[in-house]
């Protein structure tokens, strides 16, 4: 699968969303950046790395809010360095049913 660097998440739609799977070969994520792009209303987030083969969760960040028109950025590198290999690691955010943001990942 190609890495994907942008991804827009509309809750109502598809509240969890794998950003990097299994396998995908990233190393070296620089940062992620999490835009709510509502005008009006809070965005909830969760960040976190699952292992597939066990369904074992680590979350990054749990239950962050982020004010409406704000962005939040993950960039320390011993945070995101996780093994990636598909018997490792993907990237996953969850977000609330009501809120829009976008994920802008930096390699």
């Amino acid at each position: 699968m190609a890495l994907t660097r942008y991804h827009n998440i509309v809750g109502s739609t598809q509240p969890t969303v794998e950003l990097l799977a299994p396998g995908d070969g990233a190393s070296g994520i620089a940062s992620v950046l999490i835009a709510n792009i509502h005008a009006t209303d809070a965005a909830t987030i969760t960040l976190f790395i699952q292992k597939s083969s066990t369904n074992k969760t680590f979350k990054i960040i749990n239950l962050l809010t982020i004010p409406a028109g704000s962005s939040f950025i993950v960039d320390e590198a011993s945070v995101l360095s996780f093994n990636n290999s598909p018997s490792g690691f993907g990237l996953y955010i969850t977000v609330g049913n009501s809120d829009t943001v976008d994920v802008l990942i930096n390699f």
